[in-house]
């Protein structure tokens, strides 16, 4: 009987930089001048609806897709001209791509067997695998015979196997019912931890972006918005596009006051004059603005509350852990709040929405 070999350890995860990247179809331009440096070992997630660009960038660095312009290199080697198979990257598709006639331990073989790898080999990484995405009793089964969730660690365990520097995830969890994506959520995240490769993750979705990233990239049109933390692209959006992505918002319009970047200005609008901080430079002096202020920064009063903004509260919604209360202005805007459950004033009263200057950002007024 053949002994499997014993695992060999994981390759160091990759740093992979994107310089000038670029990647036309004809008139569109689907991806345009993505500079991007990821360090080694975070997961690093793309945001954005569909068409923006970001699986377009996960097949360029793949290999599937010719670049345009720029370079994309992994550990200061120009991946340009390599072919897919000879890349030490491998890729997750988000239809997983399984073998129907093959089972489990055969589907998650085959990029070992296309490598020429011993049977002893195969045998110890299969089992490897087998062990770290917890299916080692599903080996023998066929693709038709397991869940939704298995087969997603199936497509894992194979796209692992290979032991990529740089694992590529197209909507990883795209195919999973919203219970199981969360519970699969916090094990993908578990999962990167123990092995320390390098994740780049593409999916629409923001809250799963912002369980699973050390860092986001938040594109639009084929290029990178805003890149950085979770807290801060919530805290510190750059624009309206990124404010309203990552979750609801205020955003009340105006003029900007004297001032720039790194400090607090004010913005001259039509519920009166504002101040709020400038993280990014908003603009000129004078020049059209947003300030964008999250329902949770801003504090419900009621009549008698001091300074704020006055309104009539116009509903109040109970979700469990919090209330939303909708807010209507006298120009006619709503504005939303959310707190805690408890007694406040009745529909329909006079309220005031107060807020500290630090919580709220300033934006350009364009809407990109």
């Amino acid at each position: 009987m053949t002994t499997p070999a014993s695992p060999a350890p994981p390759p160091a995860p990759g740093r992979l930089r994107f310089e000038a990247v670029s990647k036309r179809f004809g008139d569109h331009l689907a991806v345009d001048g993505v500079e991007l440096d990821l360090a080694p070992g975070q997961v690093f997630c793309l945001l954005g609806p569909s068409g923006c660009g970001k699986s377009t960038l996960l097949r360029l660095t793949a290999g599937f897709e010719s670049l345009s312009a720029g370079r994309i290199l992994l550990d200061g080697q120009d991946l340009g001209g390599v072919p897919p198979h000879r890349r030490p990257v491998n890729m997750m598709f988000q239809s997983y791509a399984l073998f129907p006639h093959r089972d489990v331990a055969r589907n998650i073989a085959y990029g070992l067997e296309r490598e020429a790898l011993s049977r002893p080999e195969i045998a110890a990484r299969v089992a490897e695998m087998l062990r770290l995405v917890q299916l080692e009793p599903l080996g023998a089964r066929r693709p038709d015979q397991l869940s939704g969730g298995q087969r997603q660690r199936v497509a894992l365990a194979r796209a692992l196997a290979k032991r990529p520097r740089v694992l590529l995830l197209d909507e990883p969890l795209g195919a999973l019912d919203r219970a199981l994506r969360e519970e699969t959520q916090g094990e993908l995240r578990a999962l990167q931890r123990r092995l320390g490769t390098t994740f780049v993750v593409v999916t629409h979705d923001p809250a799963e972006a912002m369980t699973l990233a050390d860092r986001i990239g938040v594109m639009a049109a084929g290029r990178l918005v805003q890149v950085g933390s979770a807290a801060e692209l919530y805290e510190r959006p750059a624009t309206r596009y990124v404010a309203g992505l990552l979750g609801d918002v205020n955003l009340i319009e105006g003029r900007l006051g004297e001032g720039g970047a790194g400090a607090l200005r004010g913005l001259d609008t039509p519920l009166g004059p504002l101040r709020a901080f400038d993280h990014h430079g908003a603009g000129a002096a004078g020049t059209p603005g947003l300030a964008a202020l999250r329902p949770e920064r801003l504090t419900l009063a009621g009549e008698d509350g001091n300074g704020g903004l006055a309104g009539t509260l116009l509903d109040a919604t109970y979700l469990g852990e919090k209330i939303l209360y909708r807010v209507g202005m006298a120009d006619g805007r709503v504005l939303r709040a959310s707190g805690p459950p408890g007694t406040g004033p009745g529909v329909g009263a006079p309220v005031h929405l107060a807020f500290a200057p630090e919580a709220a950002s300033l934006l350009p007024a364009e809407p990109a």
